[in-house]
């Protein structure tokens, strides 16, 4: 219950922003849900399993161009060619998770990398499907009950909406028993096999849980967006996402969002900074690693966690002191 109403106060923020802030900023905030959708998929691979994926980014693209090319080559609704856009990206992550979910630790990071990077040199160069480095322009944007969703505020009440449905869903995964097993596998694997989980399968779930929520962010930047080229979704957005969850905490959904909107807007903020942008990122990578490992949210975890008086040993001895 804590976690469903740390959702809704974030969405209920989100909501209020959207009539006080600039075109600008709402233009922001849109990106940062999209971002929240994909960092929330994520966090079933890396905060719930521990699976270290670096080609998140691709199954985005893969939902993105799923969508652009059934649109403006098919004809399809927007709202038809996300059912196989996304259908079709977790299918493509369950035939590639279970040779890559083999592999374990950096071993995996670096071949999920290599897909990324494949998929991007699939995109530039299959110029007849997906526009090569040109992209796809002029994608429809989505009408629901004969009004567009159009404009910034429109989409951003859409878009919230979305964000809101999935992080109710990824919440109910976690408490469930999959949710569950997810987390032993990421504690121990030996363990979780011990006790009779399916690793292999549960693993293959959560890359497949990743796979689909970063499709649904794909086709909301396809729509929103209107454009998609193999850059919007190259190997720097995928690192991007991974930084987003570790910033706002892994294993948590208000974490994922809280991250994505955090990074979204802070290169904005720190504009004035110029090039000097990314060593200040680097440096507050490195700083978050070593001193806040479980992000935003873990801190916030922390403070709000009373600090317990230290129980009296036997004879008014303290703990741990022989009298």
């Amino acid at each position: 219950m804590r976690s469903v109403l740390v959702l809704a106060a974030l969405l209920l923020a989100g909501l209020a922003l959207s009539f006080v802030v600039s075109e600008y900023t709402l233009r922001l905030l849109n990106m940062a849900v999209i971002a929240a959708v994909a960092v929330v998929g994520l966090n079933f691979a890396f905060g719930y399993a521990g699976l270290i994926s670096l080609g998140h980014s691709a199954f985005v693209g893969l939902g993105a161009y799923g969508l652009a090319i059934l649109t403006t080559k098919a004809g399809w609704s927007p709202w038809l060619a996300a059912i196989p856009a996304v259908a079709g990206t977790g299918l493509a992550a369950a035939a590639l998770g279970y040779p890559l979910l083999r592999l374990k630790g950096h071993y995996l990071a670096l071949a999920t990398l290599g897909l990324n990077v494949s998929f991007g040199i699939v995109a530039a160069n299959w110029i007849e499907l997906t526009g090569g480095t040109n992209g796809i322009a002029q994608i429809p944007g989505l009408t629901l009950a004969g009004h567009r969703i159009e404009g910034e505020r429109t989409f951003l009440w859409f878009g919230l909406a979305v964000l809101a449905v999935l992080g109710l869903a990824a919440l109910a995964i976690h408490a469930s028993r999959l949710g569950r097993a997810m987390m032993a596998v990421r504690d121990d694997e030996t363990a979780a096999a011990m006790t009779g989980i399916d690793v292999t399968g549960v693993s293959v779930a959560a890359f497949v849980l990743s796979a689909l929520y970063a499709a649904v962010a794909g086709c909301l930047f396809a729509v929103h967006v209107h454009f998609v080229s193999p850059d919007d979704f190259n190997v720097a957005h995928a690192i991007t996402f991974l930084s987003m969850l570790i910033v706002g905490g892994e294993g948590s959904v208000a974490g994922a969002i809280v991250g994505a909107a955090l990074l979204t807007f802070l290169p904005e903020w720190l504009r004035v900074l110029g090039e000097g942008y990314l060593a200040f990122f680097g440096l507050m990578m490195l700083a978050i690693l070593v001193f806040l490992p479980t992000g935003i949210v873990g801190l916030a975890r922390r403070w709000r966690r009373p600090v317990r008086p230290a129980a009296s040993a036997p004879g008014g001895a303290r703990p741990g002191v022989q009298p």
